[in-house]
C-alpha cells in the first residue's frame, strides 16, 4: 500500500505555528460564544441517511441559537455546516488540508485554517458546550475518545456527549461495557458520559436542558428547551 511521503518538521518550528493557530481560534470563538462540536466522517455521501441527519442537526442547532463547530470538510462535516449555514446560523469550519480532502465545504460563516491536528483538536474542546458524534472512522473515534478522556479526567468541564446512530455506535458501547468496565479500566459511571440516540429532538433537549442548568455556573446563555 502506497503512502504519501511525510517530511517531519522540527518541533521548534511547529510550536509557533500551533500557538498562532490556537490563539486565532480562541479569539474567534470568544467572539462567537459557546457552540456545539459535531464530529463525523468526511467519506459519508450526500445521499446517505447519516448526511441527512447531520444536516437536520445543524438546522436544529442554528434554530436554537447555537453555533455549529465542524471540521470544515465534506461528508458529515459539510452536512452539519450546511444545516446551520442555510438556516441563518453561525457555522464554524475548522479546516485542515488533507490528501483526500482537497476542498473545504462552502457552508461556513467563520473559517479557521489549521496546519496541525493538535491545534485543530484543541479548538474543538476549548469552547464547546456539547459534543455530538455521528458515524465516522479513525478521526471521529480519535475526537470522541479524546473528549471522553478530557471530561473523565476533569481537564474540561462536564458536557453532553451524544452519539447519533444506534446501529453504528451500539457495538462500540457494548464492547466498552463488556471489556473495559469488568476489568475496571474505566470507572463504574464512565459509560454514562455518553448518550446514544437516533432522535435529533432528544439530542437537542439533552443539550438545551444541560446548558440551562449550567447557565450561571459556566456562563452559558440560558437556552430554554421547548
Amino acid at each position: 500500500m502506497s503512502r504519501n511521503k511525510v517530511v517531519r518538521t522540527p518541533v521548534n518550528r511547529q510550536i509557533p505555528v500551533i500557538m498562532s493557530e490556537m490563539q486565532t481560534a480562541a479569539d474567534t470563538l470568544q467572539e462567537i460564544g459557546w457552540g456545539v462540536s459535531v464530529f463525523g466522517s468526511a467519506r459519508i455521501k450526500p445521499d446517505s441517511p447519516y448526511y441527512a441527519m447531520g444536516e437536520a442537526l445543524g438546522t436544529k442547532l442554528a434554530q436554537a441559537g447555537l453555533p455549529v463547530i465542524a471540521g470544515g470538510g465534506p461528508g458529515i462535516m459539510e452536512a452539519a455546516n450546511k444545516g446551520a449555514y442555510t438556516s441563518g446560523g453561525q457555522s464554524i469550519g475548522l479546516n485542515i488540508k488533507l490528501p483526500k480532502e482537497t476542498k473545504n465545504n462552502d457552508y461556513q460563516t467563520h473559517s479557521l485554517h489549521f496546519e496541525y491536528f493538535y491545534s485543530r483538536k484543541a479548538t474543538f474542546f476549548m469552547h464547546s458546550a456539547a459534543f455530538i458524534a455521528l458515524p465516522g472512522g479513525f478521526g471521529t473515534l480519535d475526537e470522541l475518545f479524546e473528549v471522553l478522556t478530557l471530561i473523565q479526567t476533569g481537564k474540561i468541564p462536564h458536557a453532553p456527549i451524544i452519539l447519533i446512530g444506534s446501529d453504528y455506535w451500539s457495538g462500540l458501547l457494548k464492547w466498552i461495557a463488556n471489556e473495559l468496565e469488568p476489568r475496571q479500566l474505566i470507572g463504574p459511571n464512565d459509560l454514562q458520559l455518553m448518550t446514544m440516540t437516533d432522535d435529533i429532538d432528544e439530542a437537542m433537549h439533552t443539550i438545551q436542558t444541560f446548558m440551562q442548568s449550567q447557565a450561571d455556573q459556566l456562563g452559558y446563555a440560558a437556552i430554554i428547551p421547548e
